[in-house]
């Protein structure tokens, strides 16, 4: 029979094993944890490119949060000119009854046409979102589809911002034209890439092809041949982190810090260069003729990571 004291210490240690993993799983999974990870600081400015056209990037946000009005703060202080999304704008769900609180909210003067409650919207579409897992699941996304005027299909599209041409896609696996390489959607990326002619070429998408995120793995499906095809960067969120990683002569950057729950890394992906995750912000793109930079910031204004392309 266990001695008293030897069952107390017993009880003990496994009370402590669990509260260490229910803690484990609030850091990982608790909106705003904000838990800092690791940062690589790199030489670089905006001041590199100031640009004559620029461009927020945003994702993960559509939380209706004080994250995500903090991002949508920070957005409007920079006086841009287009906002872009990597999805999952409408949280948690993509139902119709939130997506105007979830978006119109914070960024209606970007939107044309826009029938939501917060103002007259803009005179011109100056939003282009990426569609995100949760912006299916209800309806297929039929909110989105209503919601939005966007160019093509709407669920993958491209749009030329001189000098800056994005390629938006839909990376979930219930795009009816396939995610993989040899996929429908692959090839009319190829050839409208390869027909482009604006100096930069963004592709813009949800789901990362590469990754240190601790919950989720890089996507071999969507390890495209992207700078075969004259790609200048890739930008993705999904994972609710910064990253940016240098693949095969061509920048990734996963942006999925504006607003919904912060995640942790696991173990770097060697060709990872810097990680974030302290707290929430949104990635600002100055370009012109001759470059272009790439520059996060959190939501407090500080600059965590900036990179020019010459």
């Amino acid at each position: 029979m266990m001695q008293p004291n030897r069952w107390r210490y017993l009880r003990l240690t496994i009370l402590l094993f669990f509260f260490f993993f229910l803690l484990a799983g609030f850091i990982v999974y608790d909106r705003g944890s904000g838990v800092y990870v690791a940062e690589t600081p790199q030489p670089g400015s905006p001041a590199d490119c100031p640009g004559t056209l620029r461009l927020a990037v945003i994702g993960d946000y559509g939380d209706n949060n004080q994250a995500e009005a903090d991002v949508a703060a920070l957005v409007d202080s920079w006086g841009v000119d287009f906002v872009v999304t990597v999805g999952d704008n409408n949280y948690p769900d993509g139902e119709a009854s939130t997506i105007d609180a979830n978006i119109g909210q914070y960024y209606a003067d970007f939107i044309y046409p826009y029938q939501g409650s917060y103002g007259p919207g803009a005179t011109e579409n100056r939003f282009f979102p990426a569609l995100g897992n949760h912006d299916l699941d209800s309806d297929r996304g039929q909110a989105y589809f209503d919601y939005f005027t966007l160019p093509g299909n709407e669920r993958y599209y491209d749009v030329a911002l001189n000098p800056v041409h994005l390629f938006v896609l839909n990376t979930d696996p219930r795009e009816i034209n396939g995610r993989s390489p040899a996929s429908t959607q692959a090839q009319w990326l190829k050839k409208q890439m390869l027909a482009a002619d604006l100096p930069w070429k963004l592709v813009i998408m949800h789901h990362s092809p590469y990754t240190s995120s601790l919950i989720r793995r890089p996507d071999p499906t969507l390890q495209w041949p992207f700078a075969e095809w004259g790609a200048t960067a890739v930008l993705s969120g999904h994972d609710h982190l910064y990253e940016r990683l240098y693949i095969a002569g061509l920048p990734y950057i996963i942006n999925g810090l504006g607003g919904r729950r912060i995640n942790l890394f696991g173990s770097p992906e060697p060709q990872s260069l810097v990680r974030y995750n302290r707290d929430y912000g949104a990635l600002r793109v100055q370009a012109d003729e001759t470059c272009i930079n790439f520059s996060f910031f959190n939501r407090h204004h500080e600059l965590i990571d900036s990179y020019t392309i010459n």
